[in-house]
């Protein structure tokens, strides 16, 4: 059966080692509208971010899983309450670790305007809406829906475990090398798809999620059909159903073209959340 809605994490999965959209995506993403397929990026990217990249795409799951968007309208924007943002601010300041502290609302990403030029070309790839402040604790009272940090030498190495004494209750996610976000206890990207399903009426057995960080973990967990990419962390690995090859031969359209997808006959073995193959295994596109 065809699957309605599909989930795609950006980095390490859709886009390439350059951070570059797959040549063919525009096909795809039309031929999607024409089976009545959504195709929904998901990513801890900033909303303004992942619009710039998608100018015909109205559907998004953006920072997270804190804001998802439908028809272009903000259909739940999910808030830190202001104790846990204090907390993770004042354990990010007992951190020696050189790193870069950014306080995203749903439409702008705060940041001190004392980050370095490496941080501020990391902070740029991700963050298309970004003010450059003199003073982050005068907004620890402002909307913020994420908190993201910035570490060179290892985002798990230096702030998870400070965070996690910090914040325990809430969401501490390793977003990559270099990445860290904490948002508000039960917001991740496979709620955000629960939201997202629920509003278009898609049984979440119909639903599908490409990832490869532990910040796609719950995505993969939640979707009907999970697929890891070759370059996925290894429990994301554990717990998919396929392994499309790396986000640097485009493996997400290797499936979605290879397993016809978005085909008419495309099915799905009843008896599994497996895609269809000749033997019905979990499958590898590796090498």
């Amino acid at each position: 059966m065809l699957p309605q809605l599909i989930a795609l994490d950006m980095d390490g999965t859709l886009l390439d080692g350059n951070g570059q959209l797959p040549p063919d995506f525009s096909a795809i993403s039309t031929r999607a509208r024409q089976l009545g397929v959504t195709l929904v990026p998901a990513s801890g990217r900033q909303l303004a971010t992942l619009q710039e990249m998608f100018p015909h795409e109205d559907t998004f799951i953006a920072e997270n899983g804190s804001v998802v968007v439908h028809d272009n309208r903000v259909i739940s924007a999910t808030t830190l309450p202001t104790a846990a943002v204090r907390a993770v601010v004042a354990a990010l300041r007992t951190v020696d670790a050189a790193h870069t502290v950014v306080l995203c609302t749903p439409d702008t990403a705060f940041v001190h305007k004392g980050a370095d030029e490496q941080a501020r070309a990391e902070i740029s790839k991700y963050y298309r809406s970004v003010e450059w402040v003199d003073d982050l604790g005068a907004l620890l009272d402002a909307d913020i829906i994420k908190i993201a940090a910035y570490c060179a030498d290892g985002s798990e190495k230096h702030l998870h475990q400070p965070l996690l004494a910090a914040v325990p209750e809430h969401n501490i996610a390793i977003s990559g090398a270099v990445w860290l976000d904490v948002m508000a206890a039960g917001v991740n990207k496979g709620e955000a798809l629960h939201t997202m399903a629920e509003l278009l009426a898609v049984p979440m057995s119909r639903t599908a999620a490409f990832g490869d960080f532990l910040n796609d973990y719950e995505l993969l967990r939640e979707a009907g059909t999970a697929i890891a990419m070759e370059n996925a962390h290894p429990k994301l690995k554990e717990i998919a159903d396929l392994i499309a090859p790396p986000n640097t031969e485009f493996g997400v359209m290797t499936v979605l073209r290879q397993r016809k997808i978005l085909e008419s006959n495309f099915r799905l073995r009843p008896a599994c959340r497996f895609f269809t193959s000749p033997s019905w295994e979990k499958t590898s596109y590796a090498g």
